[in-house]
């Protein structure tokens, strides 16, 4: 079976939204693909977009986990499954991956890395994208993370890391 991987991250009303964010995002993207594993992410734009924009770069699937609307879906959504049920679809994102990958954010992220965290799953926060996740990786909140979160510098070295930890099951 391909492994899912989650990618949490900031939506495009997020002022603080980064063009280094934006390209990290798209290189995770196609690293999801080149390893032909599944992206599942909240489908909206942003860093959503951006992520799902370098899946389609490498002819890779993407699901889209929409609050709402179908309309909400960035146009690289292959598939977009409509909830309903707003933020609370946090969980269903990250309870349909094996992996999460973390970039930027703000409380939506935060709540999908902490989903993550209690369902045991791994979580690779991508230092430097800023948002929660530069919080979270920043020296005084570190030694609180558990054992399955790890802290990389690219897009590579997360995916790569993604793999590694779903293989170990």
């Amino acid at each position: 079976m391909r492994p899912i991987i989650a990618v949490c991250c900031s939506d495009g009303d997020d002022p603080d939204l980064s063009t280094h964010a934006i390209e990290v995002a798209e290189e995770v993207g196609r690293c999801i693909a080149k390893n032909n594993c599944i992206l599942v992410c909240g489908g909206r734009t942003g860093i959503m977009e951006a992520v799902c924009r370098g899946v389609k770069e490498e002819k890779g699937l993407t699901v889209g986990i929409l609050p709402e609307s179908r309309g909400e879906a960035n146009r690289f959504v292959d598939i977009p499954i409509v909830t309903g049920i707003g933020h609370r679809r946090n969980f269903l994102v990250v309870n349909a991956a094996d992996a999460v990958i973390a970039i930027s954010g703000r409380w939506g992220t935060l709540s999908e890395i902490s989903f993550a965290i209690i369902f045991d799953k791994p979580v690779i926060l991508i230092r430097g994208t800023g948002g929660v996740v530069d919080k979270i990786t920043s020296d005084s909140f570190k030694e609180f993370l558990p054992s399955k979160c790890f802290i990389v510098d690219s897009a590579r070295e997360a995916v790569e890391k993604a793999l590694e930890e779903v293989r170990r099951g």
